[in-house]
Formats: structure tokens, C-alpha cells, sequence
């Protein structure tokens, strides 16, 4: 196999990691008015679960699956993301008041707001990969996010220790924030979405089909499907072999329609 041949594993590879570079790209700038970032973040994982599903090797797509997913997402994606918003406000209080009392009974405190922030997380993850893949209420989908963190605990803490690591690499160990930013900026956030969904793709296997609706709607040439909770739609078209008395009717073969048997006369 030639180095070069579109086929070869090399360059699927680098053709992925372009699609995930400009995924990345179009999340940031979607994102800038901030409240478009949930809209985003189910854009981002769809296309990032599309790779992962191996169903975007068509070159030209991706941008068209990102806009369509974003518009497909935008309502309800936002108002997920303004709820998260809403929690993340609660437990910044929650620090402060916990800062702020003394003793025991405030390392008490603080010792519920760390398990507060992670149960948080917990469920954050699954909330936009669940949007991205399947269709379902806002309740529906927040209520199966943090009880799919827990019913596959195994990928959730290795979806969440990934961010840890990609934070501390970036941030700490690199010690420049211009760079740091300039990695997330241009693929920071799409590598670790693109990971993830290797460990989500897992996870969702233990949510039950019947409360799932795949999403089937798919971009212009686009390819996506649920392996695990797919419905077929079966098309049956007007023929002479959907008719179950096929062979019997005389309208097909009119040439050898039987003659009518003369009775004799008594």
C-alpha cells in the first residue's frame, strides 16, 4: 500500500485529525456569545461521534454536518446549557458561603461542595454527547445523563480523568497561557471530545433503547447511525411480488388464463 493512497492509514488518520481541528474551530467561534455554547457542544460531539462511528471519510462534510447539527440542537441544547449554567452559578455560591465559615463545621461544608462539583461533572459529560445522538426531553435527557455516569461509572471516570490530564498538560505543566490557549483554541477541545466519545460510545450501551429516539435527520450526504438503538424503516413499493396471492392472479399472465370448463347438458 502506497504512503500516500487516500486509503492508507496514514492518511485517514490526518484526514480525521483535520476534521477534528476544524470541528474545533467552529466550536470556539459558535461559542464566543456564550450562550450558543450548549448549541455548540452537541454540534461538537456529533461530528466527534460521527469520527469515532468511522461515517465521515467524505471529504467536504464536516462543516455542513457541524451547521446542521447546531441548528438541530440550538433550542434545546440551549436551554441545557443555561440549566448547566444555573448549577454552576449555585455551587460558585456554594463556595463562597463554605469559604466563608470557620471550624469544623465549615471543612465540613467544603468537604459536600467537592462532592457536589463532582457528582456535578459527573453528569455534565453525558449531557450534550446524549443531545448530539439522541432525541428526547430536557428532563429526559438530564436525568439519564447522571444516571448513565453512574450505571458506567469504569468510562465516566476515564472520560473525566482525561479532561484532568489534557487540563494539567496544558495548563501546568506548559506553564505559558498564551500557548495553552492557542492548544484549545485549535484542537484542545476537539481531541478530548473526539476520545471521549470512544469511552460515551461504551456508556451508551447501558441506557435502555426503548427511551431512546436516534436522531435520523443527517446532513446532506452525511452518515450517521446508532449500532446499538437504531430503527429501520422498512420501504415497500408497489409490485406484483407485494401481494401475497402473487402467483395466483390472473391479470399477470393473461395468455394462460384458463378457459371456462363447458358444463354438459343432462
Amino acid at each position: 500500500m502506497k504512503l500516500f493512497d487516500p486509503e492508507s492509514p496514514m492518511m485517514i488518520a490526518l484526514g480525521k485529525l483535520a476534521d477534528v481541528i476544524i470541528c474545533n474551530i467552529l466550536f470556539v467561534l459558535f461559542s464566543l456569545p456564550v450562550i450558543t455554547a450548549g448549541a455548540s457542544l452537541a454540534a461538537l460531539y456529533t461530528c466527534m461521534q460521527r469520527l469515532v462511528e468511522d461515517d465521515a471519510r467524505d471529504e467536504g462534510l464536516i462543516f455542513q454536518t457541524f451547521w446542521w447539527a447546531f441548528k438541530e440542537n440550538f433550542r434545546q441544547g440551549t436551554l441545557l446549557w443555561l440549566i448547566c449554567l444555573g448549577a454552576m452559578a449555585f455551587l460558585g455560591a456554594y463556595y463562597w458561603i463554605t469559604q466563608s465559615m470557620g471550624g469544623g463545621l465549615g471543612r465540613m461544608y467544603q468537604v459536600t461542595f467537592f462532592l457536589l462539583v463532582l457528582l456535578f461533572l459527573f453528569g455534565f459529560m453525558y449531557v450534550f454527547p446524549l443531545q448530539a445522538r439522541y432525541r428526547n426531553s430536557v428532563r429526559n435527557t438530564l436525568r439519564n445523563a447522571w444516571l448513565m455516569s453512574v450505571a458506567a461509572l469504569p468510562w465516566t471516570l476515564l472520560a473525566l480523568a482525561l479532561v484532568v490530564a489534557a487540563l494539567f498538560l496544558t495548563f501546568y505543566m506548559n506553564r505559558d497561557m498564551n500557548t495553552a490557549l492557542y492548544i484549545w483554541a485549535v484542537g484542545g477541545f476537539g481531541i478530548v471530545a473526539y476520545l471521549q466519545s470512544f469511552f460515551f460510545r461504551l456508556a451508551f450501551r447501558k441506557l435502555s433503547p426503548e427511551q431512546l429516539k436516534p436522531k435520523k435527520e443527517q446532513a446532506e450526504g452525511a452518515i450517521f447511525t446508532d449500532e446499538e438503538h437504531r430503527t429501520e424503516d422498512l420501504m415497500v413499493s408497489e409490485s406484483s411480488f407485494s401481494d401475497p396471492n402473487w402467483n395466483r392472479r390472473e391479470d399477470l399472465f393473461p395468455e394462460e388464463k384458463k378457459k371456462p370448463v363447458k358444463r354438459r347438458r343432462s
